[in-house]
């Protein structure tokens, strides 16, 4: 069966003037199974009836099936980081690497799109009006509740939307989840992809993401490579629990409240003291 949308296997069953016809070398009725049209300008230079070709098929502005040897940068079914190049009353248009730009009406945007800017996009087929369109409001197209992951299980999230609570996420490719502005320690843009952490999975299934272990386990990993930090410039580090936010960060990777629960914790078990200028290994202590 021909896939509208996805890479397909196809046989070259006809030669015309224009271009080549293509049908699934599965069907068992040939003369009853959808075509496909290759343009002589989008075939290989020695394509010839009886062989297959792998091509990316889609509607043309009719309806009919075409079809393209070069794939676009998303599929069907798959969601992507595309660029917007246009937007107007009805929708806005993102280019996927075809000669006409991927549409996402206005109905499926999560937010107003501007041209420039790159978004998440999920690519979908719609039968309705027989075109591949494009949405950034994914929750249509994600699920929203868990049934796989684990709290405290380490992740991939794209960053699709940011709200007023925080930052809407897509996880492991499959679910939509909310990082929380107290969960973002660092600034955080759409599209943008970066490891975190199941921090709950909340009573109705939907996920609740953080950019760190906040358990036992993520601070002691901390404390870890602040010691690491310590004896790689001679027991002695500038940055104490009064520096900023951005500098921890770029230090370590992690916000300033956990960095201080750390020092705290190395404090406390005496591996370490700590002034308005410094942070020492106690071995170090003159």
């Amino acid at each position: 069966m021909i896939q509208v949308g996805k890479i397909n296997e196809l046989l070259v069953s006809g030669q015309f003037p224009f271009g080549f016809q293509l049908r699934d070398p599965q069907a068992e009725d040939q003369f009853d199974e959808e075509t496909v049209t290759l343009l002589s300008s989008d075939a290989p230079a020695d394509t010839t009836p009886g062989q297959t070709l792998e091509v990316f098929v889609l509607p043309d502005e009719t309806g009919a099936l075409i079809a393209k040897t070069t794939p676009p940068a998303i599929l069907v079914g798959q969601t992507k980081v595309l660029r917007a190049v246009n937007a107007t009353h009805f929708g806005a248009f993102f280019d996927w690497g075809l000669d006409k730009d991927l549409l996402v009406p206005t109905q499926y945007q999560e937010a107003s799109i501007d041209p420039g800017r790159y978004y998440v996009v999920h690519a979908f087929y719609d039968k309705k009006t027989n075109r591949i369109l494009g949405a950034t409001r994914l929750h249509y197209f994600l699920e929203e509740h868990n049934d796989d992951l684990t709290e405290k299980q380490q992740v991939s999230a794209v960053v699709y939307a940011k709200t007023d609570l925080g930052f809407k996420v897509m996880v492991a490719e499959r679910f939509t989840g909310v990082i929380f502005h107290s969960d973002a320690f660092k600034p955080l843009k759409i599209g943008e992809q970066v490891d975190a952490v199941v921090k709950e999975i909340r009573p109705d299934g939907k996920l609740n993401i953080a950019l760190q272990r906040t358990d036992k386990v993520g601070r002691s990993t901390l404390e870890e490579a602040i010691i690491e930090d310590l004896e790689a410039h001679g027991g002695v580090s500038t940055l104490t629990d009064k520096s900023a936010p951005d500098e921890i960060y770029s230090r370590f990777q992690v916000s300033k409240a956990a960095y201080k629960k750390a020092l705290g914790a190395l404090y406390k078990q005496r591996k370490i003291v700590i002034d308005k200028q410094a942070v020492r290994l106690c071995s170090n202590k003159g």
